[in-house]
């Protein structure tokens, strides 16, 4: 039982217990089995502009992680989200923090390998999340990548680690001086989005998308039959050119008999019954 005080500030009674099934949760709950390699390979396949628009239309707007830059041309990558919270410096946070390989980011390192992106929620954009020897085991683990709203530091080192590296900036700061790996494996806020474990990471030279593990699947779906109208509309716009506006952007459902169902209807008529919200 949870004994509580018999009246509040202003004088109102209140239940001086309540039963432990009466007790609201106070911290939701979140799946980290991750998305199938099979899954993950077709989204790796994908831009993330492609899976930007994707996540728009089924009503996830904010899903690009803020600030997270390749570290070097070509770099992309795909996986499951692995994730790990620092916290501004106190004292007494580090003298209760696990120590040595217990510390929450070498626990998280230990649950990556080739299909999964480590994601770093920093205090601040040009904080270090580490750098050439911690980041070593990494390239050990043969990580799918590295996404963080903070900054790294030994860059010539990382990018010749090989994997793909994603952050706000590079520093020759220190990062244990400022901040502390507090929490892996939990929900975090990255550049300005929510990430959970088991969430799919796609970043590429555009930036780092965060994808609902459990929407991969549609979410394909749905980005290769955007990709496939834009075709069409560049195409038109190509042969009769004029403003894109009339066709584009493009959000089910559409106006029926508009210009962009009318296109449609003589291009790609499968398509028109999930265009118009008739079927899914």
């Amino acid at each position: 039982m949870f004994r509580l005080a018999t009246t509040t500030a202003r004088g109102l009674a209140v239940p001086k217990a309540f039963a432990p099934s009466m007790v609201a949760r106070t911290m939701g709950t979140h799946p980290d089995a991750g998305v199938a390699p099979e899954l993950l390979e077709k989204l790796g396949e994908m831009s993330t502009q492609a899976l930007v628009d994707a996540l728009w239309v089924m009503g996830y707007p904010q899903c690009q992680i803020e600030g997270a830059r390749p570290l070097a041309p070509g770099m992309k990558c795909v996986g499951n989200a692995v994730t790990v919270r620092f916290l501004p410096f106190r004292q007494d946070l580090m003298a209760d923090k696990p120590a040595g390989e217990a510390s929450p980011e070498y626990v998280a390192f230990e649950k990556c390998g080739p299909n999964e992106v480590l994601v770093m929620a920093s205090t601040g954009p040009w904080e270090s999340v580490g750098g050439d020897i911690k980041f070593l085991r990494l390239m050990q683990r043969n990580i799918a990548g590295l996404v963080t709203d903070g900054s790294v530091r030994d860059t010539d080192e990382l990018i010749g680690y090989g994997f793909p590296v994603f952050s706000f900036s590079t520093t020759a700061k220190q990062g244990p001086a400022v901040m502390v790996p507090w929490e892996e494996g939990g929900v975090i806020e990255c550049g300005g989005v929510t990430v959970r474990p088991g969430d799919a990471i796609l970043a590429d030279q555009d930036g780092a998308v965060v994808c609902p593990g459990s929407l991969v699947e549609e979410v394909i779906k749905s980005a290769h039959e955007r990709e496939e109208i834009e075709v069409i509309i560049k195409e038109e716009l190509s042969k009769n050119p004029g403003p894109a506006g009339k066709y584009y952007p493009f959000k089910p459902p559409i106006k029926v008999d508009g210009p962009l169902y009318n296109l449609l209807k003589e291009k790609k008529p499968e398509v028109l019954g999930r265009m118009t919200g008739q079927t899914k």
